[in-house]
C-alpha cells in the first residue's frame, strides 16, 4: 500500500507574473540594444556604453530564463507507505528525505494560510515549522519526537486522510 502525489508549481498568477516581467526586462534591454547599436542612438539618460548593455541583456535574459526554468522544474514529490513519509522538494534536495514512522509523534492533515502562516510557497520557515509547499492551503503536519515540525503540502487532502486512517 502506498500514496504517491507529485506536485508542481500551478498558480496561473505566477507564470503571467514571470512572463511579464520577463517580457517587459527582455523587451528594455532588446530595444535599447536595438537603438543604440543599429539606430546609433544613446538609450537612456545615462547610456551605458555598448559592451555594457549587450552584456546586461544577457544577463536579463539569463535570470529570466533561470527563473522560468526554476518555477517550471520545480517539484515537490511525496511518498507515504509502511516505512514512513518520504518527501522531495527538487531542484533544492538533490535526493528524498525519508521520516521513518517511529520519528514522527502525532501527525494531522491541516488547512492552513501560505500568505499569512508562512509568507508564501515554496521552502519556508515560520517560528517552528518548516514547510515544502507548491500550492494550494493543504497540508500534511508532522510533529517529530525531536520537537521540530514539517509541513509537506498535498492537492490529495481527502486521499491522503484516507490512505493514512488505513496505514496507520
Amino acid at each position: 500500500m502506498i500514496f504517491k502525489e507529485i506536485q508542481k508549481f500551478k498558480q496561473p498568477w505566477v507564470w503571467v507574473l514571470l512572463i511579464g516581467t520577463g517580457l517587459i526586462t527582455i523587451g528594455v534591454f532588446g530595444f535599447g540594444i536595438y537603438r543604440q547599436i543599429f539606430q546609433g542612438i544613446k538609450f537612456g539618460n545615462h547610456p551605458m556604453n555598448d559592451r555594457g548593455l549587450i552584456i546586461g541583456f544577457c544577463l536579463v535574459l539569463l535570470l529570466n530564463i533561470s527563473l522560468f526554468l526554476l518555477f517550471g522544474l520545480s517539484k515537490l514529490t511525496t511518498v507515504i507507505d509502511k516505512i514512513g513519509i518520504e518527501y522531495r522538494f527538487f531542484p533544492f534536495h538533490s535526493s528524498p528525505r525519508l521520516i521513518y514512522w517511529d520519528m514522527i509523534e502525532k501527525y494531522m492533515v491541516i488547512k492552513y494560510d501560505p500568505l499569512k502562516d508562512y509568507g508564501g510557497w515554496g521552502i519556508k520557515y515560520s517560528k517552528h515549522v518548516k514547510a515544502y509547499t507548491l500550492s494550494g492551503d493543504k497540508g500534511l503536519l508532522l510533529y517529530l519526537k525531536s520537537g521540530k515540525r514539517i509541513l509537506i503540502g498535498t492537492q490529495k487532502d481527502l486521499e491522503l486522510m484516507n490512505f493514512l486512517s488505513k496505514i496507520k
